[in-house]
Order: structure tokens, then sequence, then C-alpha cells
């Protein structure tokens, strides 16, 4: 009886451990890609889409910042002053910038396009953390390339 006693226990912990240790627990967790996001403290709109991004895997991390510092961060990463907004995020190498969608933002990862990353230009209503889906309001997400020209990467049609 001890002997298999001392089988199951070792079982177990060996169990244990090969989870613990195993890639696939990452994922079981619902860690994703790492996304840093500079924002506007006083933002509400910020804060919504940082929980989206969270509630589907993303690992966001967060850091305040406004005005000019915001500005100069944005600029020097490749934003156009045509795409700033209130949120930046960098996640992989790539600058994601206002509203964009989740599901935009892993095609991206998929595909990794020579650009500096996505953006949505203005506040559209239903866009993730600016309202309801399901009365959204028509919007386009842009890729923009590192010469700061732009094209269309996805159009959302009104809900």
């Amino acid at each position: 009886m001890t002997q298999n006693a001392f089988s199951r226990r070792t079982l177990l912990i060996g169990g244990a451990a090969l989870v613990a240790a195993s890639p696939f627990r990452t994922l079981a967790l619902g860690a994703g890609p790492a996304i840093h996001v500079m924002k506007d403290p006083n933002c509400g709109c910020c804060s919504a889409w940082i929980e989206i991004l969270e509630n589907d895997g993303f690992a966001v991390t967060t850091e305040a910042s406004a005005g000019t510092l915001l500005m100069r961060y944005k600029l020097d990463n490749g934003i156009t002053q045509e795409m700033v907004s209130c949120h930046t995020g960098r996640v992989n190498g790539y600058m994601i910038e206002r509203h964009v969608p989740v599901a935009d933002i892993r095609r991206l990862l998929v595909e990794r396009p020579d650009a500096v990353g996505l953006a949505v230009p203005g506040m559209p209503y239903g866009s993730p953390g600016m309202g309801p889906e399901s009365e959204r309001e028509a919007y386009d997400v842009f890729l923009i390339q590192r010469d700061g020209s732009t094209e269309v990467f996805t159009c959302y049609a009104a809900a």
C-alpha cells in the first residue's frame, strides 16, 4: 500500500509540475500578446478600450501621459498628425492608435506587414470602447505605412 501511495503522489506532483511549466499554461490563463498603452489619465474611453483588450487575453500595461509628452511619443513612433488620439498602444513593434478592434490587432500580428501600425480616425460610435457595437456607425481601420501614408486595412459597416 505504501508503494501505491508513493506512486500516486509522485504522479500527482509530476503532473502538477508539468502543467505549471507548460507553455499551454499561459494560453489557459488567457495571457496573450503584451501591449503597452500610453493614455490620457482623464479619459474614460481609453480605460474601456483597455478593458476590451484584457478581456480578449492581451497582457496590458498602461502609462499615464498627456499633452506634449504624449504627442511627442506618437509622432516619434510614426503616428501621423491626422491619426493621433488620446491613447496609443505598442504591441510586438507595432503602434495601435485609437479604438482599433482586437480582431484587427490580431490580424496585424499574424500578417506582419512592414508598417508603423493601425489607427481608427475620430472616435466612431460603436468602435471598441465607444459604445455598443450593435449601434455602430461605419468606420475604417487604417494601416499606417512607414512613409506616413495610409491605406484601409478593414472597413466596418454601420450596424
